[in-house]
């Protein structure tokens, strides 16, 4: 009997025993789904959540000056980014990158017009001509800032969404006059909505010309601190770019040598590494529990093929007796146990995806994906299982003695 009538034999065995088959491939199937669901929501909610961080600027990093967010704390404080530094280092790096100075000019605005008033909950911010490109914000209507406005400060704005909703409700904010900080402002143009996913943060933003700004009074005389937001054509060049940056504004802020920097450079993906650091944790966490389950559905295999084993002691014994040798009896056990668990696996593997893509619909935004890397997994791992759920069965039916075998009962 070669290998194909040995398969054969064996796909007639599994036909034959259906019910059992179908259940002993569901205690696999319930393996292999924790498995590939758990990896698949990881996968999907990772593919999710990597798209909004890439939306942020993947191909950017910040400047502030060092300890722009421990004010309170005991750390030396640095001085603040001037604009004659900000716009130094503008110029110096304007061949190998789009930089965007803005400021902050107010944090809790009240923005009116003729009729309405908003919560005192507006980000009022002054940008440059890249601001709103460097930034990712997409414009649903109007236009941007003109050369002249951005040169000569004027009195114009680009309004978030929640502030086109409160204050003009039913009519387009394009032309339309608002006021603030005791200024008269014409709307220009209009952000698309970002909605929850980022927060709302650029739904209640103001966008005004940087020199504009720049002449807006402080509440209690303050200056202006000024971030820095540099943008390259090619993410790869990262940190090459960074490394020129760094010496260029170490230039410009006068840092001596050998004295660690006034200012601070914060790559834009830091907030993705983080999360593939913490999507591995989940992964390992996850094949893991995954593991655990298919060690119990290896065990609750074994046991079905030693039963099977015993039920067919007879048949083993005719086998043998018309000449099938210990290996081919081995054989046959083998490819039962295998092809029971690809077939349980190819279930799981199908119900896995679904339960991972459902999990992680739930959770997020996240597009409907399928791992082929955990699909290759699972299969292997069905193999796997196969092969040693079903070796020692396959074994003891190998070493029957054929006598005895055929006076089983």
């Amino acid at each position: 009997m070669n290998l194909l009538e040995n398969i054969r034999e064996g796909l007639r065995a599994i036909q034959g025993n259906l019910l059992r088959t179908i259940l002993t491939g569901l205690i696999v199937s319930i393996g292999i789904m924790s498995l590939v669901g758990i990896l698949t929501a990881v996968d999907s909610m990772k593919h999710s959540l990597t798209q909004t961080f890439s939306n942020l600027g993947a191909n950017s990093f910040d400047i502030r000056r060092k300890g722009f967010n421990n004010q309170g704390g005991k750390d030396r404080v640095y001085p603040n980014i001037s604009y004659v530094q900000a716009m130094q280092y503008k110029d110096m790096m304007s061949n190998n990158a789009k930089v965007s100075l803005s400021a902050n000019i107010s944090g809790a605005t009240v923005v009116k017009n003729e009729i309405e008033k908003t919560n005192p909950n507006i980000n009022v911010i002054g940008g440059d001509e890249y601001y709103v490109e460097a930034q990712n914000l997409i414009l649903q209507a109007g236009r941007g800032f003109s050369s002249f406005e951005h040169e000569y400060g004027s009195n114009v704005a680009i309004i978030g969404s929640e502030v086109k909703d409160k204050l003009f409700k039913k009519r387009s904010a394009i032309g339309q006059y608002i006021t603030m900080l005791g200024r008269k402002f014409k709307v220009v143009g209009q952000l698309e909505s970002k909605g929850s996913s980022m927060g709302g943060g650029s739904d209640r933003r103001i966008i005004v010309p940087l020199e504009t700004g720049r002449q807006i009074p402080l509440v209690g005389g303050a200056e202006l601190t000024y971030a820095i937001k540099t943008v390259i054509p090619k993410p790869e060049e990262l940190d090459y770019v960074m490394g020129e940056a760094t010496g260029i504004m170490r230039s410009v802020r006068q840092d001596p040598l050998g004295q660690e920097e006034s200012f601070e450079i914060r790559r834009s993906d830091s907030l993705l590494q983080s999360l593939n650091e913490i999507s591995g944790y989940l992964k390992a966490g996850g094949f893991i529990i995954g593991f655990i389950t298919l060690l119990g559905a290896s065990v609750g295999l074994m046991n079905i093929m030693m039963v099977s084993v015993n039920e067919r002691t007879r048949e083993i014994g005719v086998r043998k007796a018309l000449g099938a040798t210990a290996k081919q009896i081995r054989q046959q056990f083998l490819i039962e146990a295998i092809v029971i668990c690809i077939l349980g696996g190819l279930v799981g593997i199908f119900l896995g995806i679904l339960m991972g893509n459902g999990i992680a619909s739930l959770i997020g935004e996240g597009g409907f994906i399928v791992p082929w890397l955990w699909v290759i997994v699972g299969l292997t791992i069905c193999v796997g299982v196969g092969v040693i759920s079903g070796y020692y069965p396959a074994f003891k039916a190998s070493k029957l003695d054929p006598i005895e075998s055929l006076r089983y009962e």
